[in-house]
């Protein structure tokens, strides 16, 4: 019905002319806020997508996410944020879901991928443009393109990272979390545990919302020090000029991989003070980045001189509702140019199964590099808090009551993550394995050596 009112919104075309664009919008735009506010909690970003998010409104999301659900949502279907409301995104997928069907294909066709915000158009109305044939203000991102004119940074060979990934070799990556100090020794103490054993270092950015060592100045570290960096860079912190500028930076200190992300929420970090930016979501990212690496163009269309060369990824939770439609966020971040998944932990292997036999039908194994976050904890104390306290973490009651019955726990939660590496391995589709545990070095590397990933000869790096 709403969308039959939009179409006839047109109509109103001569009205508007003859009393003017300026005075139009001070008829409709008081009657526009107070209909979408009683029924949709509108909040007049003035770039109206109620037709593509099944009329729930994404800015009540607290991150503002215009293209999708976060991997922070509770098991129950909770915001990350605020768990006292259930995630936006839930309904709206309901929402298009009754309005087109259940068809995934028709789902997915029904929620297209959106661009970023225009905060200019805050407080106006969404209306008008339709009116006056400006057109909806909800414009479809379109494809990034050919590569531009100037190829000298886009020609180069690919590091490492990314030719293992091309191929199909089965990759191990590992996450280690920046420092709190300018000395960038514990830094390089924490990543040489791994030479040999992984084909990047994932350097984390502010996660959990604490403060470290900024990730682009770690990563580069790193690249310094002939290692592979994975630069992780979450939409929470920065508004668009200064992620665009970092990934300039990254690219010139020697970085050739990034992982883009939404970010933690602040709330449960070292500054729970802080304000949150989200001014982009992943899915607008992975196009801002693919488009200054493909077009040679900033996302306001500005030439960029020199095109950095970027092998650009994404992550996925299958593990977190939505879960039978978190696929349809998978293919829109690989549409947006992720060329490499990293998941998160995974404790439930069925879970995983089930995810991925949804990839192969689509075929996205096949367009991205699908690489599975495993990890283990110390104790069941703390994998059960881990469950409890982090959003977006799964974990079977059998895992923690198996790790509780071990006289050595630690012992036994490596041997488990052992056990998931060979499991996920067997899995059609799955192109690696991404290892974590915080502050855990010694032990990570350890499993990567008795899962028989990979023993301690030399890799080469770049």
């Amino acid at each position: 019905m709403y969308t039959m009112f939009e179409r006839c919104l047109p109509r109103l075309a001569p009205l508007a002319r003859l009393v003017g664009v300026r005075r139009a919008e001070l008829l409709v735009r008081p009657i526009e806020r107070a209909a979408k506010s009683l029924l949709f909690d509108c909040r007049m970003c003035g770039q109206c997508v109620l037709s593509s998010t099944g009329m729930a409104c994404p800015m009540n999301c607290p991150k503002q996410l215009r293209n999708g659900p976060c991997g922070g949502v509770r098991g129950d279907g909770a915001c990350e944020v605020d768990a006292t409301m259930p995630c936006v995104w839930l309904d709206a997928i309901e929402g298009v879901r009754t309005m087109v069907g259940g068809d995934g294909t028709r789902l997915q066709a029904g929620m297209p991928a959106l661009e970023p915000l225009d905060h200019r158009r805050r407080g106006r109305s969404a209306w008008l443009p339709i009116v006056t044939g400006e057109g909806a203000a909800a414009a479809i991102v379109v494809d990034a393109g050919e590569r531009p004119g100037n190829q000298s940074a886009a020609a180069e060979d690919p590091g490492t990272f990314e030719s293992a990934c091309r191929a199909g070799r089965f990759v191990v990556t590992v996450e280690v979390a920046p420092p709190d100090s300018a000395d960038p020794e514990d830094l390089m103490a924490r990543a040489r545990r791994f030479e040999g054993l992984v084909d990047a270092i994932n350097i984390t950015d502010g996660a959990g919302g604490n403060c470290h060592m900024s990730s682009v100045a770690a990563s580069a570290i790193l690249a310094t020090h002939g290692m592979t960096p994975v630069y992780q860079i979450a939409c929470r912190d920065r508004n668009r000029i200064a992620i665009q500028g970092d990934l300039l930076g990254a690219a010139a200190l020697g970085v050739r991989n990034i992982l883009c992300l939404t970010g933690d929420d602040v709330s449960q970090g070292d500054h729970p003070d802080a304000k949150p930016v989200f001014d982009l979501d992943t899915v607008s990212l992975l196009r801002v980045a693919r488009g200054m690496c493909e077009r040679g163009q900033y996302a306001s269309g500005r030439r960029v001189e020199r095109v950095p060369r970027l092998f650009i990824g994404a992550t996925a939770n299958p593990f977190v509702p939505p879960y039978a439609e978190r696929v349809l966020n998978l293919h829109k971040k690989i549409d947006a140019g992720a060329r490499f998944i990293q998941t998160q932990f995974c404790f439930d292997v069925r879970m995983l199964e089930a995810f991925m036999r949804e990839v192969r039908i689509r075929g996205l194994h096949r367009r991205a590099s699908i690489i599975v976050g495993v990890g283990t904890l110390g104790s069941a104390r703390a994998l059960r808090w881990m469950a409890a306290h982090v959003p977006g973490i799964h974990v079977p009651e059998a895992l923690i009551a198996r790790i509780a019955r071990a006289a050595d726990q630690k012992s036994e939660a490596a041997r488990i993550c052992v056990e998931t590496i060979g499991q996920v391995a067997s899995i059609e589709g799955v192109n690696g394995v991404h290892v974590m545990g915080h502050r855990n070095e010694d032990v990570l590397a350890r499993i990567i050596v008795e899962s028989g990933m990979r023993q301690r000869t030399a890799l080469r790096t770049t």
